[in-house]
């Protein structure tokens, strides 16, 4: 990958920006530091006024919290505020809070709809009102309409900038209205066709209007309405609609079927990246945790589950105890229980990953989910038969006593099984129960895989060995 570059504020070499492996360059941020440090405001903004609001988020990042709200002030109007939709909630809201809400509401008529929407939905609900306040009447009920949609819906994620015509316009007509409107989005790859009521009729892609002579009515070279949403529909199935038709852009229809906005390409990438994120966070218990948030909001959003694993703890504890005789007449058992729980914990976590994974891109279902179920009990019995060969050996060897490698062998047999059965079943039952398996099942998975192993290996030493 080539350094990105941008122009120098002396006139010399341009600043690296990024380094061949695409990382944000360390001397490129303290430069930018040191002209804030330096209320150097000419200085600043040459560094930063050119740069594409992904690596002016970056950078925002990488300064101090005090450095950021420096920056934001001296850059003045030439501050891109498109760069806040592009860093973690907890630094946009911690730059809003210094920024007055009249300066907002100024920003906000810069940005495109769907990107103002990211800014307003963060701000409390009085901040959000005033700066809604200081807008024109018609950008003001837009916006706003746009704030009433369910969150992570459809509604929230579409731009309410969209270029729509009418079926008897012609193709010149349409150019020419193209050329004129100053209104109109910078970048778009279709036109939407809509009757009177604005229903939605179909679109004309770019390069179809391009090669239609100027006469022809746009009508004439509608297609069909193959894919819209509703406004009230979950972003995530939205992501799934572009990932499964190749889409660049997707139209947002009404309960009436009228067209109010119109999602695009760039959106959803952030959908699909902010939903395996909230995957994998959920599914190992820490929610929506944020890498720029402080030890005590980290703190409080990991406790609440660590100590839901505690209490799950003493159960595979107490099972423990059902066997205190055997555990002290062959003290060697313990010594192996280490060997029994984090290879059956790991087996169930690997099931559970792609569990999870398959519910939450609806490849899991009704239709297959028995037998996907049979296959995860085939594999974990294989793997059991493997593992638990190899580690009957070893202990066999190790020991010198065969016996003792029969138990661990039989025990580690049973705990994988189970731990493939539990890691697709509980995921699955916690779904129909309505509760989310990405941020419950670990810890139930954990304490079935623990109880089961520790179970089925002393039961199997209190029979073969006392």
């Amino acid at each position: 990958m080539e350094p990105e570059e941008a122009p120098s504020p002396e006139g010399g070499a341009p600043n690296r920006i990024r380094d061949e492996e695409g990382n944000l360059d360390r001397a490129f941020v303290e430069r930018v530091a040191e002209a804030v440090r330096a209320e150097d405001a000419p200085r600043l903004r040459a560094l930063v006024e050119d740069l594409h609001e992904a690596d002016l988020g970056a950078v925002l990042e990488a300064l101090d919290p005090e450095e950021r709200d420096a920056l934001v002030r001296l850059a003045g109007p030439t501050f891109d505020w498109t760069a806040l939709t592009e860093i973690d909630e907890t630094v946009r809201n911690e730059i809003l809070e210094s920024v007055p809400n009249e300066q907002i509401s100024e920003a906000v008529r810069t940005l495109e709809p769907d990107d103002a929407i990211g800014i307003l939905e963060d701000l409390d609900e009085d901040d959000r009102d005033a700066v809604l306040a200081g807008l024109p009447l018609a950008e003001r009920i837009a916006l706003q309409r746009s704030l009433d949609y369910p969150e992570e819906s459809a509604g929230r994620r579409m731009t309410t900038k969209f270029i729509a015509v009418p079926p008897f316009w012609t193709v010149g007509q349409t150019i020419d209205f193209m050329r004129e409107d100053e209104r109109l989005p910078d970048e778009f790859t279709e036109i939407y066709v809509v009757d009177p009521r604005f229903c939605f009729l179909g679109t004309v892609p770019l390069d179809r209007l391009l090669r239609a002579k100027r006469p022809t009515r746009i009508g004439d070279i509608t297609g069909e309405v193959a894919h819209s949403v509703n406004v009230e529909d979950d972003q995530e199935d939205v992501a799934r609609l572009f990932e499964r038709y190749n889409l660049l852009s997707v139209g947002v229809v009404d309960d009436s079927n009228r067209l109010v906005g119109v999602i695009t390409i760039d959106d959803i990438v952030d959908v699909i990246e902010e939903e395996a994120d909230e995957d994998i966070k959920r599914l190992a218990g820490v929610g929506d945790e944020e890498i720029s948030e402080g030890v005590f909001q980290i703190a409080r959003l990991r406790v609440s589950w660590l100590l839901v694993n505690l209490v799950t703890a003493f159960l595979s504890a107490s099972v423990i105890g059902l066997f205190e005789d055997t555990i002290e007449r062959i003290a060697i058992l313990a010594m192996l229980f280490p060997v029994v729980a984090g290879v059956g914990g790991n087996a169930g976590t690997q099931t559970l990953t792609v569990t999870v994974r398959a519910l939450a891109t609806r490849q899991l279902n009704r239709s297959n989910a028995l037998r996907l179920i049979g296959r995860e009990a085939l594999v974990g019995i294989s793997n059991g038969v493997v593992l638990g060969t190899v580690t009957g050996i070893a202990v066999t060897l190790f020991f010198g006593r065969p016996e003792l490698g029969v138990v661990i062998a039989g025990g580690m047999l049973t705990n994988q099984t189970v731990a493939a059965l539990v890691g697709i079943l509980i995921p699955l039952t916690l779904e129909k129960v309505g509760v989310d398996p990405a941020v419950a099942s670990s810890v139930f998975v954990t304490t079935a895989t623990d109880a089961t192993g520790f179970f089925a290996f002393l039961g199997l030493a209190t029979i073969l060995l006392l």
